[in-house]
């Protein structure tokens, strides 16, 4: 058996999740929520696969950083017999958002990773320092294990020249490596190699679209395995309107705001990282709630929500496009997997391109399951994403684990 760690840290949050790798279970799961408040919470939860039964505890405590977070997390796990150590964990996994123009590929994380790393915070942010500070604060507090790095923007690597420039002046592109990356791409690699086995169907011969909605939103255009095309670029900005970011917008808006309005480059990261998305149009980051509020007349919901759908049906047709044919359109993430009226309104102005959804399918079901009827011409599918996983089987991989 393989076991591996794997980590997800935020700006405010970790989470941790040890899965096995030989029956693709999970043995554990931890989340620490508001680091850096007055108050966070902490929950860390037994699977019955560990052994000694099913069991979940929740403590609320004051974790000042990601140390302290991490650290309760390893007591609280000691005490459910889930440690690490018990279980028998070979390896560690991380998430790391942007891997820039050096990383493609998953990468056992050494200083020198680490330092490369760090150089692309300024390509991301709001995100690579957390990823960072996971990396080594867990590198610290479990020495021994080996650790490795698994990038958002790696399955995107094989983006086209056309589909990953941007035209700009050339030589500035080529000092900064600006460029469009892509992120959700462990999702969207994930999601997709299911897709052909739910169809039963070489994964080299599928021409896909693959639709990652969640709080953060994206599509992919997938020919015989092969990236073409996604949605974010240089940041996770762009693309499809998302919880709290625009998606698409005219540069030219950032530019009227610091020139023209006042605004400054901090005040208007802010807006578009923050204030923007369904947060902005609506007042609701979350979509069950905007969905309520469509239901209840109000005005600025149902815009939120025609916008959403609006920019959809725009990807969706231009991926097509871009791939001549399609075999296969996947939902994945909270909101792709669990939002029936989204799947049926993204999809509806496209019958006459012979898609034809299963009304009674696509409103219920779990888990992987085609929702369009046997004879739409495009096959349509819900496939649970699960990059956890997904990055501990990049582990096995990276070191040889398994076997």
């Amino acid at each position: 058996m393989t076991r591996v760690l794997v980590i997800n840290s935020g700006s405010s949050s970790l989470k941790l999740q040890i899965l096995d790798t030989a029956v693709d279970g999970e043995l554990a799961w931890a989340l620490v929520e508001r680091i850096g408040e007055p108050v966070g919470t902490l929950t860390v939860r037994r699977s019955d696969l560990a052994g000694a039964g099913a069991e979940e505890r929740t403590a609320d405590a004051e974790f000042p950083d990601h140390t302290a977070a991490l650290g309760h997390v390893l007591e609280l796990a000691k005490e459910l017999h889930v440690h690490p150590t018990d279980l028998g964990v070979e390896a560690i996994g991380h998430r790391v958002v942007h891997g820039g123009p050096a990383f493609h590929e998953p990468v056992e994380v050494t200083p020198e990773v680490e330092a490369d790393i760090e150089k692309l915070e300024v390509l991301a942010p709001l995100h690579n320092p957390a990823n960072l500070r996971g990396i080594r604060v867990a590198r610290d507090l479990l020495p021994g294990l080996p650790h490795v790095a698994v990038f958002d923007t790696g399955f995107f690597h094989t983006l086209p020249a056309a589909a990953h420039t941007y035209a700009i002046d050339r030589e500035t592109a080529r000092e900064w490596d600006l460029r469009r990356y892509g992120f959700h791409g462990t999702s969207h690699e994930f999601v997709s190699r299911r897709t052909a086995d739910v169809l039963g169907r070489p994964y080299g011969e599928l021409n896909q679209i693959v639709l990652h909605l969640g709080n953060g939103a994206s599509a992919s255009a997938i020919e015989g395995g092969r990236a073409m095309d996604t949605s974010m670029g240089l940041t996770p900005l762009e693309g499809l309107v998302m919880g709290t970011r625009p998606g698409d917008l005219d540069p030219g808006l950032i530019i009227h705001l610091i020139r023209d309005r006042g605004m400054s480059p901090e005040d208007v990261s802010t807006l578009l990282n923050r204030r923007s998305g369904l947060e902005g149009l609506s007042g609701a980051r979350d979509f069950r709630e905007l969905l309520t509020r469509v239901d209840d007349g109000d005005d600025d919901a149902t815009l939120a929500y025609d916008v959403v759908i609006h920019r959809l049906r725009r990807y969706i047709g231009g991926y097509w496009a871009v791939l001549g044919d399609v075999d296969a359109i996947t939902f994945t993430a909270g909101v792709g997997e669990n939002v029936a009226r989204l799947r049926a309104d993204a999809l509806s102005t496209m019958r006459g391109w012979g898609v034809e959804i299963d009304a009674e399918a696509n409103e219920n079901g779990t888990g992987e399951r085609v929702i369009s009827t046997p004879g739409s011409r495009v096959t349509v599918l819900v496939v649970p994403t699960d990059e956890e996983l997904a990055i501990a089987r990049a582990c096995d991989e990276v070191l040889g684990l398994g076997g």
